[in-house]
């Protein structure tokens, strides 16, 4: 890892966060492209790519839980990290922001949701 500017650079395949891992910080991409997989018990599972300007990471501030997916640069990534605690003042600075994380949650929800669906759809 490289430390850059505004953000960490990840090189490509590096691991940004890991499944099963507790998580206190929440991820902003500046610039690149990454990964988002999951492990299976019939093994790794893409779930979604996320480009510049996308965030993750949410899910484990907002609930205390360990982290649900594995995130790995695809290329080079420069990603900036926010802890909880400054996740939060911005949010009571700017509630907008909460309702913006919320927009995006519920877009992937809708997104893995209708993946789920075309998967059973294959299975049948």
């Amino acid at each position: 890892m490289v430390m850059g500017k505004l953000g960490k650079v990840y090189r490509d395949g590096e691991t940004i966060i890991e499944q099963g891992r507790t998580g206190e910080n929440f991820y902003v991409i500046q610039s690149g492209r990454v990964e988002v997989v999951q492990s299976t018990a019939n093994g790794e599972q893409h779930l979604i790519f996320l480009d510049t300007g996308e965030s993750f990471g949410e899910m484990a501030i907002f609930e205390k839980e360990v982290r649900s997916a594995t995130i790995r640069a695809v290329g080079e990534a420069r990603v900036l990290k926010i802890d909880r605690k400054t996740l939060y003042r911005r949010i009571q600075e700017d509630p907008i922001l909460a309702v913006n994380l919320m927009r995006k949650m519920s877009q992937r929800i809708r997104h893995l949701s209708a993946q789920l669906a075309t998967l059973e759809a294959e299975r049948q």
